[in-house]
Formats: structure tokens, C-alpha cells, sequence
């Protein structure tokens, strides 16, 4: 199996702005496995956050990666990938994607057909409304038009003037994400003044670091509270259920899809919601999250969506719901215009 990879500039909609950070753009790597023919596809969309970035991922890699020769199941090769990956969590999530669209591929099989999962149900995605030039907020809100529910981005000193700005022009239903944002007495207020705005729930009030005030506040809160930056693998799930509601699974994240659907799993059994989340990614990430989401209760898969050079094709929206690709493997394609970009596959 012959592995390659570039890197790739994902440009902005519009500036991506959220607490603590505003983007442009993002790098991503896209990696490449081929071999009898077929090639599987992955993307890492790696986050500052996490001490990830497209450099340090680069370096791993042309440290040199050792495929497996022995292709005996996905979850053996990963075993045999990943200790080269130096834990950089966005670059296991793409080599993740690259195999399981090979080995399904090779197989005839959509990636859902694998995991043994109805396409049917699939949840409506959310689009995000980022931090940024207040000027802008009406056309984002049209151009938000296809879509059921928005996810607005606060975490600053006009939360209250967002949402009031938001408010003027839609009645949609809102999902909040402070991004850390917050202080206790702050969240207190937000959360009892946002449950008179038709919002849904609020995710990761406070730093990671500050588990006891968001239990604090999950026991006084109207609306429910669920973890992003405090919910990374599953190994977080047993610590923090007792803090939040529900939880964001991401692929750049926890790792694999794998882990993703341990965490599933182990998100029901401990009663919490679960959201399916991205980064901004393009269509190659996006859609291989989205062959789970019939598994959780909502999905925040809109990072394709909010870019204007997505050089790939894959799952499709139809009146805000997620509808997947029915070809085997992720069911992705390069599209036409970029089929001459160097590197890309």
C-alpha cells in the first residue's frame, strides 16, 4: 500500500472568528493510500488548541510511516499506524478515514454499511454563525437560509447584542458554543437570559481546566450544557458525565472513528446527548463523520460549508439534513476544477 499526502489551504467564507482565535484560512493534509487500484482518502484538520498544526504534521510524516503489509482488519493496521503518529489526533483521524475508504472500497461498501448503520436517519446539520464583522451578520444569516438551526459562536463582551442582532432577522432555533469563554457569574446569566431565545443548549461555558464550575452550573442551568474542549477521547467520558449533559464527538479530536463510536456508546450509557462536530474541514472529513450520524442525537457538520475551495464532493445536504454518499468506501470524489491541483487526489 503506497502511502502520499500534500497539504491544502482551506480559505474562509468569511473570517472565522470565535473566542480565543480568528481565521482566514486553515491547512490541511490530506493523505493518500493506494494500492490494487483503489485509493482511500483522509484529511487532518489539525487545531492550535490541541497543540496540533499542518507543520508538525508534516514532519511526522515524511519521518517516514511503515504500512502494514498484513491488511487483516482496519482496526490492525490502525494498531500498527498510530504509534508512528507521534498521538497527533487529527493525523490518526485522517490515516482512520484513508484505511476504512480503502478497505470498504475493496469491499463494494458504503462506510455506514460497515459499522452497520441506517443512512436513513440522519440528522438536520447546523451552520455556524462565527464571531466577526457585525456588518456581515444579516447576508450570513441569508446565506443560512437551507438550514434549520444555527450554531452562533460567543464567548465576548456582546453576546447579549449578538443574539439580539440574530434575533431581529430569524426565529430559528440557536445552539450556543461560548468556545471557554466565560466566567461563572457570566454563565449564569447568559444561560437563564438565552432560554428565553429559543435556544437549544450551550456548549463548553468555561476552560476545560474549570470541571467543578460547570457542574456548578449544569445543577442550576435551564438549558443543557454540553463539553467540547473537555470531551476529547473516551477515557474523558466517565471523569466529566457528571458536569454536562451531553457531548461533542469529533474525528479530529478523538482519533479514529473507531474511538468515535466508542463514544457513543459509552455517551449512552452514561445518559448524555451526543453532537457530532468538525473543524473546518473539507468534504473528505466531513463526510466521513457524517456515515455516523445517524448515531447521535445532532450533528454540527457544516465545516465544508463554510469555505469557498472545497476541492471534493461527498455527503449532500437537502433542507438541512445530512443525506450520504451510496457508493462504497467514504463516497468521495475530486471535483473536475481541482482534478489539476498538485497533489491533490
Amino acid at each position: 500500500m503506497d502511502l502520499s499526502y500534500t497539504t491544502y489551504d482551506i480559505q474562509c467564507t468569511y473570517p472565522f472568528g470565535i473566542s480565543r482565535s480568528v481565521h482566514d484560512y486553515y491547512t490541511v493534509v490530506y493523505i493518500y493510500l493506494e494500492h490494487d487500484g483503489i485509493l482511500g482518502r483522509g484529511e487532518a484538520a489539525p487545531s492550535a488548541r490541541y497543540g496540533e498544526n499542518s507543520e508538525r504534521i508534516l514532519t511526522c510524516l515524511k519521518q517516514g510511516i511503515k504500512i502494514p503489509t498484513n491488511m487483516g482488519s482496519v482496526p490492525e493496521m490502525e494498531a500498527q499506524i498510530f504509534p508512528q503518529l507521534e498521538g497527533i489526533k487529527s493525523l490518526e483521524a485522517a490515516f482512520s478515514m484513508a484505511l476504512l475508504d480503502w478497505w470498504t472500497q475493496k469491499r463494494g461498501q458504503p462506510l455506514y454499511d460497515y459499522f452497520g448503520i441506517d443512512p436513513v436517519k440522519t440528522p438536520a446539520t447546523s451552520f455556524t454563525i462565527s464571531l466577526g464583522d457585525p456588518s456581515l451578520l444579516a447576508q450570513k444569516i441569508e446565506e443560512a437560509a437551507p438550514y434549520k438551526i444555527l450554531k452562533v459562536k460567543l464567548g465576548t463582551d456582546r453576546d447579549r447584542e449578538i443574539i439580539h442582532s440574530i434575533r431581529a432577522l430569524t426565529d430559528k432555533p440557536i445552539r450556543v458554543d461560548a468556545n471557554e469563554g466565560w466566567d461563572f457569574p457570566m454563565a449564569e446569566e447568559m444561560c437563564r437570559w438565552l432560554a428565553e431565545q429559543n435556544v437549544e443548549f450551550v456548549e463548553q461555558p468555561f476552560p476545560a481546566a474549570k470541571l467543578n464550575q460547570t457542574a456548578a452550573l449544569k445543577a442550576i442551568s435551564p438549558l443543557p450544557i454540553f463539553a467540547d474542549e473537555n470531551s476529547l477521547t473516551a477515557a474523558d467520558i466517565p471523569r466529566i458525565a457528571h458536569a454536562f449533559h451531553g457531548i461533542n464527538i469529533k474525528l479530529m479530536k478523538c482519533g479514529s472513528l473507531f474511538e468515535a463510536r466508542k463514544m457513543i456508546r459509552l455517551a449512552r450509557e452514561n445518559d448524555l446527548q451526543i453532537m457530532l462536530g468538525c473543524m473546518v474541514e473539507s468534504s473528505v472529513g466531513i463526510t466521513a463523520a457524517a456515515h455516523l450520524s445517524p448515531l447521535v442525537n445532532y450533528a454540527d457538520l457544516d465545516g465544508n460549508l463554510l469555505i469557498t475551495n472545497d476541492p471534493y464532493e461527498g455527503v449532500q445536504i437537502s433542507e438541512g439534513q445530512l443525506q450520504l454518499p451510496e457508493s462504497p468506501g467514504l463516497g468521495v470524489t475530486l471535483k473536475e476544477p481541482y482534478s489539476a491541483e498538485k497533489g491533490l487526489k
